[in-house]
């Protein structure tokens, strides 16, 4: 949980930052066009989220940085619950930590020019297009981190795509809804800033990247549902076939000595079965049933006296043809 304090605070400390001298400086002439301010700005943020990502802490804590992020997982069954109001906290406060840092840095400045970089959306975006913006880019931003994980081999490209896919949405729609895409890129800049505007649309900015991230999430986990039905109906159906085996072979033990050790031998299933009763010290009875595996249809393994080695001895397979 520190590790997500401390990472979310750097990460909102450069955002502040980058904001601070890219839009109120003297550097803004140079850059007068917004969507040119926002690639600088998109650039920068997304080289120090992958710098988090890929750092020990943020290996160390998994590198969410995203209260969105920890709840996808969540619901995806890859993050353990009970860790999640933890980690909500660390993120959240280490928002407006980074905020306040870059407050005692960069000095007043940050409230008069620029609102300690806290975003808004365009007088043309109702509630109802931010909320869905907001929640289908945050839903967009975890799809790239569920693929990624999907696969042993590509879980390395993580800390190159996520901060890829965050600086897109950041170009694509900051000059609409600001591309936050992430509750503690808000919470912290918005409290510091204490704007009467932000306030009415703060809980937008809160609320709908969890929706996207629920969303997500869900998909997530019933496309995992129904990959898994086939796997588990194949392990029923063998435990069902074992079942039906030990019954058999229960049947049977009737038939078995009382004296000393005994063994029956039952092809059940085309699987001979060893059925064993030992006479224990204490006068009890211990009954064992060996299940040995189940023969391979073909055998790459030579046999002396023979090419190879069969279930078929001295014969072709079946449907090998003839010749």
């Amino acid at each position: 949980m520190a590790a997500e304090f401390a990472l979310t605070g750097g990460v909102l400390f450069v955002v502040v930052t980058t904001v601070r001298w890219v839009t109120a400086s003297p550097l803004s002439r140079a850059l007068p066009i917004p969507h040119l301010q926002l690639a600088v700005v998109a650039v920068i943020v997304g080289a120090a989220l992958a710098g988090a990502l890929s750092c020990p802490w943020g290996r160390y804590s998994g590198g969410h940085l995203n209260p969105a992020v920890t709840f996808g997982l969540w619901l995806t069954g890859a993050f353990p619950g009970r860790r999640v109001p933890a980690y909500f906290a660390a993120q959240l406060t280490g928002s407006v930590a980074g905020t306040g840092l870059a407050r005692l840095v960069w000095g007043p400045v940050l409230r008069d020019r620029m609102a300690y970089a806290a975003v808004e959306p365009a007088p043309s975006c109702s509630p109802a297009l931010l909320f869905s913006v907001e929640a289908v880019s945050t839903g967009a931003v975890l799809t790239v981190t569920l693929l990624l994980m999907s696969r042993r081999a590509w879980t390395r490209w993580i800390p190159l795509a996520r901060p890829a896919a965050t600086a897109v949405v950041m170009i694509a729609l900051g000059t609409l809804t600001g591309g936050s895409a992430n509750p503690a890129r808000q919470f912290g800049p918005a409290l510091w800033a204490h704007r009467p505007g932000d306030w009415s649309h703060l809980w937008l900015y809160l609320l709908a990247p969890l929706a996207g991230a629920a969303l997500t999430g869900g998909v997530a986990r019933y496309q995992a549902y129904r990959l898994s039905i086939p796997r588990r109906a194949a392990a029923d159906g063998r435990a069902r076939g074992d079942r039906r085996l030990a019954d058999a072979l229960m049947e049977g033990l009737a038939e078995v000595g009382r004296a000393g050790e005994a063994e029956l031998r039952r092809d059940t299933g085309g699987r001979r079965v060893t059925v064993r009763q030992e006479g224990l010290a204490s006068g009890t009875t211990r009954w064992s049933m060996i299940f040995p595996p189940r023969p391979r249809l073909w055998s790459a393994r030579p046999s002396r006296g023979r090419g190879m080695s069969s279930p078929w001895p001295g014969r072709r397979p079946p449907g090998s043809g003839c010749g």
